[in-house]
């Protein structure tokens, strides 16, 4: 070998490394976003007494407020995986983070429940788009290897923004008011989307660096390709198994950490909203510390299935305890939160799998279509939970709050269960069928 070529080879190899520790970087904005995202998503239950005491509304209300969110978030999941896949993450979470965080000041502003639904619908619509789009900037910037632990990552950067939902947001909440709280945060995240659409780049070879070994630059596709890859994804029967596992699992972890689960700990266990929040940041942490963890140790073993059906009946068992006892000791309620938040680390091990199934080109839309499960789940469970406690209400109102007893919140977590039940045939199924 020349000196030249040498030269040249160690040079490339530099500009490899260099890329490797750009790309922590570039994935750093796009993840301090979906950070934000959650904050908003699951600050619902800090400010649930605060926002039925002042707009007056039922558990069934509060559930819908809370949940168009989930909704608009889940029927925008496959065309986001069209636009991750057609223009790029870059000005997709910039575009997202823009609009999240217009919302999130008219949210601030808002007087009546209206205009509050309708500007929680436009934080949701927001976004919707940031998850994909950090995933999908994996998949240009880390090897196929090496995403299941960024998907894994990915979730817990999700628990973090849970548990600054929960205890921080209520002290941030007690000392500026929830309005000033949203405004605050709306100006840090309008700040990340400007940052996100100047310094990030959707790969490597945009960003000026050499390929990263292993990962191909990939062309954008076309709408004709978007058509057939959609299709494609939505014949695929594992799409429906895995979206039904999701549709149970996240709808029901964003129900209990984003809504349901501070008012069930104030009122049954006659404590304030902040210790309340204490507990269901163990959900929270259970997030930051399962998905990369499971998703690791899957990698380096390479299994899958096995994981996902033990987190199933291990979920459903841990909810059918809440139901069944009710007021169980508080911190078997912590620890009961903090067990469904980690085995989120089992359940997205289905990401990477439906990513394999199909073209990489096209991950943005199989991801994203299974990701719109969660939030559709996460869209229902509120305003079913809303009606089963609103069913067993007494009439017992305290500072303008509705009270719900002990035996509503026990059929509430008992459905729960029950729908646990069927992430457990999904989860057989799955595993029955993977290849060899």
């Amino acid at each position: 070998m020349t000196r030249r070529s040498t030269s040249l080879s160690l040079l490339a190899s530099d500009s490899r490394q260099s890329a490797r520790r750009f790309r922590w970087l570039l994935w750093g904005l796009i993840a301090a976003t979906f950070l934000l995202v959650n904050v908003y998503r699951l600050s619902t239950a800090v400010i649930a007494d605060s926002l039925m005491g002042s707009l007056g509304t039922t558990g069934a209300q509060l559930g819908t407020l809370h949940a168009v969110f989930f909704f608009v978030y889940a029927v925008m999941q496959i065309p986001t995986g069209v636009l991750v896949d057609r223009v790029g993450p870059r000005i997709t979470a910039a575009a997202g983070a823009a609009v999240m965080n217009v919302g999130a000041i008219w949210f601030a502003l808002a007087s009546t429940y209206g205009p509050a639904v309708g500007a929680r619908l436009l934080i949701g619509l927001g976004g919707s788009v940031i998850f994909v789009s950090m995933l999908r900037f994996s998949a240009n910037w880390f090897r196929p290897d090496e995403f299941g632990t960024m998907n894994g990552l990915s979730f817990a950067v999700g628990g973090v923004g849970g548990i600054l939902a929960t205890t921080p947001f209520a002290l941030l909440v007690d000392a500026a008011g929830w309005r000033t709280s949203f405004l605050g945060l709306a100006v840090v995240g309008l700040g990340l989307s400007v940052a996100t659409l100047l310094f990030v780049r959707d790969s490597p070879e945009r960003a000026g660096f050499p390929p990263i070994e292993g990962i191909p630059e990939r062309s954008r596709i076309t709408l004709g390709e978007a058509r057939r890859f959609v299709s494609a994804v939505l014949r695929d029967p594992w799409t429906w198994v895995v979206s039904a596992l999701l549709f149970v699992t996240g709808g029901i972890n964003l129900t209990l950490f984003g809504l349901w689960g501070i008012p069930y700990v104030v009122q049954l266990y006659d404590t304030s909203v902040t210790v309340a929040s204490t507990v269901t940041l163990l959900g929270g942490v259970g997030i930051v510390v399962g998905p990369p963890a499971i998703g690791r140790l899957s990698d380096r073993i390479g299994h899958r299935t096995e994981f996902v059906v033990a987190g199933t009946v291990v979920y459903t068992a841990t909810l059918g305890v809440i139901a069944l006892l009710g007021t169980p000791p508080l911190f078997v309620v912590g620890i009961a939160f903090f067990v469904a938040g980690a085995l989120l680390g089992a359940f997205v091990l289905t990401y990477p799998m439906i990513k394999r199934r199909h073209e990489e080109r096209a991950s943005g839309i199989s991801l994203g279509t299974i990701n719109g499960a969660s939030f559709f789940g996460a869209a229902a469970f509120p305003t079913l939970m809303g009606i089963v406690l609103d069913t067993y209400w007494t009439g017992d109102i305290v500072g303008g709050v509705r009270v719900y007893t002990v035996t509503g919140y026990r059929v509430a977590f008992a459905i729960a269960a029950v729908a646990g039940l069927a992430t457990i045939g999904c989860a057989l199924w799955l595993h029955r069928h993977a290849p060899e």
